[in-house]
């Protein structure tokens, strides 16, 4: 995953590394939900919408872990560019995986099919340059997949406001993750850019040739991660949301607290 750091990466470090026989299950570990029925979603759009011979995939700060399904990794030639040489090294499926930050690294203009970043742009001080680095990289008709958690939602604002040891306690004892925060490993310190917030990226998007295509806000997958793991604290949780919910306008859900995004070069 990318996150903020003071090296300079200025002359990032390309590691070349075999196919891997193997792929990471690229719904990650979403318990079922609206988190996992969108990310299938769009899995089918890009079945339908990608070229249909070899794909040249950027993951932007994709780390050790896909979100595409196999079979598309399997036709494809994927570029990993992450800034934590942890995330890097443990990388198991990418032909190249480079030491990189997204915010300042640049590929030829049109080299790309499709770019993910997903779980990545709350992470940067510099959004737009990481778009347009992005945009630039994309053939014609490209896509760019986003998906982040939503700043106006519970647990965006949580994230956002609350310290990072937080982070590190809710990932270990309510997720049940207990190599959180170690060298490599989530939670990463957030910056939640304006960017982040849907309408300011959809706006940024179209004035600067991308059509955003497929647009979902889900619940976050941390409530019925919750759910089954720890229901007392989940109760809690959902009544306190219950609670938002009815004294917010009308159609606002706090619970929402993901989306996902893909975006089309014009």
């Amino acid at each position: 995953m990318n996150k903020p750091t003071t090296i300079d990466f200025a002359a990032a470090t390309a590691i070349h590394i075999p196919a891997a026989t193997a792929y990471t299950q690229a719904l990650h570990d979403l318990v079922p939900g609206e988190a996992r029925d969108s990310l299938l979603a769009v899995h089918d759009l890009l079945r339908r919408e990608l070229p249909k011979g070899q794909l040249a995939i950027y993951e932007a700060g994709g780390g050790s872990c896909s979100v595409l399904p196999p079979e598309m990794l399997d036709r494809s030639k994927v570029t990993v560019v992450d800034i934590d040489e942890d995330q890097v090294r443990n990388n198991s499926y990418a032909d190249e995986a480079i030491l990189g930050d997204v915010q300042t690294y640049r590929f030829g203009r049109e080299t790309f099919d499709l770019v993910i970043c997903y779980n990545v742009i709350e992470h940067l001080p510099n959004v737009d340059a990481a778009l347009l680095n992005f945009r630039d990289a994309l053939k014609r008709g490209g896509m760019v997949l986003i998906g982040a958690p939503n700043p106006r939602s519970l647990s965006g604002v949580v994230t956002k406001y609350s310290p990072h040891w937080f982070h590190v306690w809710f990932y270990r004892h309510i997720r049940g993750i207990k190599d959180a925060g170690l060298p490599g490993e989530p939670p990463f310190p957030t910056f939640f850019h304006a960017l982040v917030t849907l309408p300011r990226l959809e706006a940024f998007a179209a004035a600067n040739g991308l059509e955003m295509i497929y647009r979902r806000e889900v619940e976050s997958p941390r409530y019925p991660e919750m759910r089954r793991r720890k229901p007392l604290f989940a109760t809690l949780v959902d009544a306190g949301a219950a609670m938002l919910n009815a004294v917010l306008p009308h159609g606002i859900d706090v619970r929402r607290g993901d989306y996902h995004v893909i975006l089309r070069k014009i």
